[in-house]
């Protein structure tokens, strides 16, 4: 059964800790305080997420494998049979952690191996691709069905260059030529063997409550596609409002559903249907950019110089 049938949202971003072992320099630090969602709030959002969203993806910031009840999660949400997705960093895979991705609930686990080169410029990879590479050969093998992909979000950073060794160790390691010209405009992902593919992207910028004002009209995919709920319950509109600059009301004071009809996301909801910027983090974010197509038809994507 098509997992996205009747489902108003594609995903729920649950973020199960802010906390990571890397501090990589295309992900700014988390301003909040350090902290880990409980399992009790974290079986209150499943519950209640179930019914709204077609998948749960178990992370906004931090690495989702750093967190200590991380298989017992993934157990939550196959009891509400609400599938997950994973990025993570890639570096904490192997033993029970690699047996809970395998776990048929898990639809998809997207490793960010960039964060590698960007962490560590003058290490050998070879041993942290090695277990990555034993990971998905089991994923191949058991889990037929399992999306991985490798991610290569780093295009446009300096360590892109990197790339072509990563992209030829793939190669040799599952005996496939992988085509080497991409251009993430028409296509981002190269198909390996399998559901194994590498994903390919250009970095982006966070956008922040103190950045300069780009646009105050776009639109945008946040509470239309997707929502996010912070650690502490807080929820938000986007994966990419980490700090909760815009939050929409509590997890742990009221009930999911109620928060996303609630004033402040019906007024955002409103306005990317108008290509109206609503709110001053999204007048400061510049990854709106990417959905100017969209805004076009909406007659929406003027620079804010020009906005009225």
């Amino acid at each position: 059964m098509d997992e996205r049938a009747a489902k108003p949202y594609e995903k729920v971003y649950v973020e199960i800790g802010n906390v990571c072992n890397l501090q990589c320099d295309f992900c700014p630090p988390v301003e909040r305080g350090a902290g880990r969602m409980t399992r009790e709030l974290f079986e209150s959002v499943i519950a209640q997420a179930a019914p709204l969203a077609a998948r749960a993806c178990l992370h906004l910031m931090g690495e989702p494998l750093a967190h200590p009840e991380f298989g017992e999660f993934i157990d939550v949400c196959a009891a509400r049979g609400l599938p997950v997705e994973i990025a993570t960093n890639g570096t904490l895979l192997g033993g029970a952690r690699s047996e809970a991705l395998l776990k048929p609930i898990v639809a998809q686990v997207n490793v960010s191996v960039h964060s590698f080169p960007a962490n560590f410029p003058g290490r050998d990879i070879s041993p942290y691709l090695a277990e990555i590479f034993r990971f998905t050969k089991r994923a191949l093998a058991e889990r037929p069905d399992l999306y991985v992909n490798y991610r290569l979000w780093n295009l446009d950073g300096p360590d892109a260059g990197r790339n072509a060794d990563v992209i030829a160790r793939v190669e040799r390691e599952f005996g496939v030529a992988v085509e080497r010209g991409v251009d993430v405009r028409r296509r981002k992902s190269r198909r390996v063997t399998g559901r194994l593919s590498l994903h390919f992207d250009t970095r982006f910028e966070w956008p922040r409550r103190d950045g300069p004002e780009l646009r105050r009209r776009g639109t945008c995919r946040a509470l239309s596609a997707q929502f996010g709920v912070l650690t502490d319950g807080t929820v938000t509109a986007c994966c990419l409002d980490k700090e909760g600059a815009t939050p929409l009301g509590n997890a742990s004071e009221r009930p999911l559903a109620e928060i996303l009809e609630g004033d402040r996301a019906r007024r955002m909801r409103e306005g990317f249907a108008r290509g109206h910027l609503v709110e001053d983090l999204c007048r400061r974010c510049s990854f709106i950019s990417r959905f100017d197509g969209r805004a076009r038809r909406l007659g929406a994507a003027r620079p804010a110089a020009a906005a009225t």
